[in-house]
């Protein structure tokens, strides 16, 4: 293994971690959140932008290891379902 493989693995591990732990637990809840009809908060639409961030930031990493893809794939689909009902519970009020 060289050292941007060696890297690589590092960075992947560190993201995955976190997805499980902090990333995807929150954005389920957002999801629960604005299928009840809730609005989103200033702090939720921060986490939202973060998340959209880290896909851009992660575009040459996944590029090299398209195994992660699914994955980065099942997140944006996630991102993209809490907006669309946040936006139309923001219109309903």
């Amino acid at each position: 293994m060289d050292n941007k493989e060696a890297r690589d693995a590092g960075v992947v591990s560190a993201i995955l971690r976190r997805m499980e732990t902090q990333r995807l637990p929150r954005a389920l809840e957002l999801k629960e959140r604005v299928d009840r009809g809730e609005r989103l908060e200033e702090s939720d639409i921060g986490f939202l932008d973060k998340i959209l961030s880290d896909c851009h930031d992660f575009k040459p990493l996944l590029a090299r290891h398209p195994e992660y893809q699914e994955l980065a794939a099942r997140v944006m689909r996630l991102y993209e379902e809490i907006t669309a009902r946040a936006l139309e519970n923001e219109t309903r009020v």
